[in-house]
C-alpha cells in the first residue's frame, strides 16, 4: 500500500497520508487504553496518564519501522532501477528519503518527549498509591499478592523502593534511559550547524541509533504497564471496586489477577533492521573491492579530482558515491557526486576542501607526485555506490534548467559530459533539445577546474551548428575593487577575464524572474525540468518559480522542479 501511495503521490500527499496514519495510531490506542475494561484498575491508580503514555508508544513503534528505510540507500536504488516504468512521480517522491527521514526523527523526538512525561507520572502515582496516599482501593491494588508472584498490578512492591530507584533498577526504566540520552544526542548533533562544522561529531553520534535500537527491543521486556487477566470465575470490577474487604471470599469478586502485555515493539522494528544490517553487509563488500587510481589532480583552488576505476562499476549521469579512506577513518563515510560521464571508462568525483576530513584527503594527497597512477597504500579508497539522484532524470525533459552553486556544480558536470560524448557519438536517443546551464559562485578560482569542460562545449555545439542548444550563464555573487577595476579593463576582450570563455561572468545573482520568463518565452509548449544542486534557501525559490511560472494550460510550458539530496 505505502508503495502505491509513493508511485501515485505528491510530497504533500505522502506527508498527509503519513500523519494521517500517525494521528489514528494515537487515537485508536488513546481509547483502547483509557476505555478497555482490562485497565479499569489500571486507570484508577494512574489516571489518563496510562493513556498518554501508551498512545506515544504505538505512534513511537510505526515511525521506529520507517527511520530506517530512507537511509538504505541501496534499496531506494533498486526500487528506482526496478520501477523506471512508473515515471518520474514515484522518482521524485525517493529524492525525498532524507527529508522523510528528518521528519519521521521528529515525530519520534516528540512522541518519546510526551511517552516519558507520561511515565514519569505513572511511576509517581504508583509509588503513592503503594504509600497509601489516595483512597483505600488504590492501596488496596498496589498491595496485592505481596508474596512475590506475577499477578500484581503496582511494580513497585515495597515502600523503600523509590521512583528513582525504580527507574534505575527495572529493565523498563534501565532500557528508557539509554533510548532517552541515545536519541536526545543523535537529534542535538544532527542541528545545521554542527553537521556542517563538526561532521564527525554528527557522524559517530548518529551511530548510537545502534544502542537505541537496542534498547527500544528489550524496553518492553520489563512489562510496567498490567492489565486485569480473566479468571474463573471473572471478577467484575465495577461490581467489586466498592467491596475490596470481599475480594477472595465471594464467588462475584475474586481476588482480581494482573499481567503485563506481550513485547510488540521488535515485530515491528525487525524487518527494516534485517534490511539495514544486508545494507551494511553490501557496503563492507564493496569496500573490501579494489579501487584504483587512474589520476590525481590537486587544482590551486583546493578541489581534489580522482579518477578511480573499480571492476564492475555502473554509472549514470548525477549519481553520487560514499568514499571511505582507512587512513582517515574506519568508519566514516562521505558523499560526493560523480563528474564523470557514463561513456567513460573511469568515474571520478572533484572534493573542495571542507571540514576535517576532506582536509585531512587533501593533505595525504599533496604528498603523492600529480597524475599518480595505480594504488596507494596512503590513500587506498572504499567506494560504495552508485547511488540514484533526481539529476538521472534530466534526458527525460525536451529542456532543463540546471543550477549548480559553488561545488554544487558537479552533477551537472557529469550531465554536459555525457551531452558532448552523445553528440560525439550522435546518439539518436537523446530526447533532450535544449539545457540552460547557471553556475552560482562566490570566488573566481573556483571556475578554474569547469572551464575546461565548458570550452569543450562550447567549441563542439559551434561545429555542429548547434550554438544554441546549451545556454550557459555564470554568476560571481562576491568580488572586491580590485576584481572590478581588472573586469572594467578588459571589457573589450573577445572572451571572459575569469573564465576564458566566450560568455561574459554576470556579477551579483540572477534575476530569476527575469529568467523563467525568457525560458518559457522560448519554449512555449515544452516540459521543462529545473534541476538544483545548492543550498535550501535557493531550492525554496525556485521551487516556487516552477509553480509560478507553469501555464495552467496543459499544451503550454510545465516546470518541474528537481533538488539533489544527500
Amino acid at each position: 500500500i505505502l508503495l502505491f501511495w509513493v508511485m501515485t503521490s505528491s510530497w504533500l500527499d505522502l506527508q498527509v497520508v503519513w500523519m494521517a496514519i500517525n494521528i489514528f495510531l494515537f487515537l485508536w490506542f488513546y481509547f483502547f487504553y483509557d476505555l478497555g475494561d482490562q485497565f479499569f484498575y489500571t486507570r484508577h491508580i494512574l489516571g489518563s496518564a496510562l493513556a498518554w503514555a501508551r498512545a506515544p508508544a504505538a505512534v513511537l513503534n510505526f515511525n521506529c519501522l520507517l527511520i530506517l528505510l530512507p537511509v538504505c540507500r541501496n534499496l531506494l536504488s533498486l526500487i528506482r532501477g526496478s520501477f523506471m516504468c512508473c515515471g518520474r512521480t514515484m522518482r521524485k517522491q525517493l529524492d525525498k528519503n532524507i527529508s522523510f527521514h528528518k521528519l519521521v526523527a521528529y515525530m519520534i523526538g516528540l512522541m518519546t518527549a510526551v511517552h516519558t512525561i507520561a511515565h514519569f507520572l505513572n511511576v509517581e502515582w504508583y509509588y503513592n498509591s503503594r504509600l497509601g496516599k489516595y483512597d483505600d482501593l488504590s492501596m488496596a491494588l498496589s498491595s496485592l499478592d505481596d508474596s512475590g508472584n506475577t499477578t500484581f498490578l503496582n511494580p513497585i512492591r515495597s515502600t523503600t523502593t523509590t521512583p528513582t530507584l525504580l527507574v534505575f533498577t527495572s529493565v523498563a526504566g534501565i532500557t528508557g534511559v539509554i533510548i532517552t540520552l541515545s536519541l536526545i544526542l543523535i537529534i542535538t548533533s544532527s542541528m545545521e550547524v554542527i553537521r556542517r562544522s563538526y561532521f564527525e561529531v554528527f557522524w559517530f553520534t548518529h551511530h548510537l541509533f545502534i544502542v537505541f535500537f537496542a534498547g527500544l527491543v528489550i524496553h518492553g521486556a520489563g512489562r510496567i504497564v498490567r492489565s486485569q487477566t480473566t479468571t474463573n470465575p471473572p471478577h467484575n470490577a465495577t461490581f467489586c471496586k466498592d467491596r475490596i474487604d470481599d475480594w477472595g471470599k465471594i464467588q462475584e469478586c475474586p481476588v482480581p489477577q494482573f499481567a503485563g502485555g506481550f513485547p510488540q515493539t521488535w515485530m515491528w522494528v525487525i524487518g527494516p533492521m534485517i534490511l539495514y544490517v544486508c545494507e551494511r553487509l553490501l557496503r563492507f563488500i564493496r569496500y573490501m573491492q579494489t579501487v584504483k587510481y587512474r589520476k590525481i589532480v590537486i587544482r590551486p583552488s583546493k578541489v581534489l579530482e580522482l579518477q578511480l576505476v573499480k571492476n564492475g562499476f555502473k554509472m549514470d549521469v548525477g549519481q553520487y558515491v560514499f568514499l571511505n579512506c582507512p587512513a582517515i577513518s574506519q568508519l566514516e563515510w562521505h558523499p560526493f557526486t560523480m563528474t564523470s560521464a557514463p561513456e567513460e571508462d573511469f568515474f571520478s568525483v572533484h572534493i573542495r576542501s571542507v571540514g576535517d576530513w576532506t582536509q585531512k584527503l587533501i593533505s595525504i594527497v599533496e604528498q603523492l607526485p600529480e597524475g599518480a597512477e595505480g594504488p596507494k597504500s596512503s590513500v587506498q579508497m572504499g567506494v560504495d555506490g552508485p547511488f540514484g539522484t533526481a539529476s538521472e532524470d534530466v534526458f527525460d525533459y525536451e529542456v532543463a534548467m540546471l543550477v549548480g552553486a559553488g561545488i554544487g556544480v558537479t552533477p551537472f558536470a557529469s550531465i554536459l559530459k555525457s551531452i558532448w560524448y552523445k553528440f560525439k557519438d550522435s546518439n539518436p536517443k537523446l530526447r533532450t533539445r535544449k539545457i540552460y546551464f547557471y553556475w552560482l559562485c562566490r570566488e573566481t578560482h573556483a571556475f578554474e577546474w569547469f572551464a575546461d569542460l565548458l570550452q569543450l562545449l562550447e567549441r563542439e555545439m559551434e561545429e555542429r551548428g548547434m550554438g544554441s542548444f546549451l545556454t550557459y550563464k555564470l554568476y560571481l555573487t562576491g568580488w572586491d575593487q580590485s576584481h572590478a577595476n581588472h573586469v572594467m579593463v578588459h571589457a573589450d576582450a573577445d572572451t571572459d577575464v575569469v573564465t576564458g570563455l566566450k560568455q561574459k561572468t554576470n556579477y551579483g545573482r540572477p534575476n530569476w524572474d527575469k529568467e523563467f520568463e525568457q525560458v518559457r518565452k522560448e519554449n512555449p509548449t515544452s516540459v521543462v525540468g529545473t534541476f538544483l544542486c545548492g543550498p535550501a534557501v535557493l531550492a525554496t525559490v525556485l521551487s516556487k518559480k516552477c509553480v509560478k511560472y507553469t501555464d495552467v494550460d496543459p499544451r503550454k510550458t510545465k516546470f518541474y522542479f528537481n533538488k539533489e539530496n544527500f
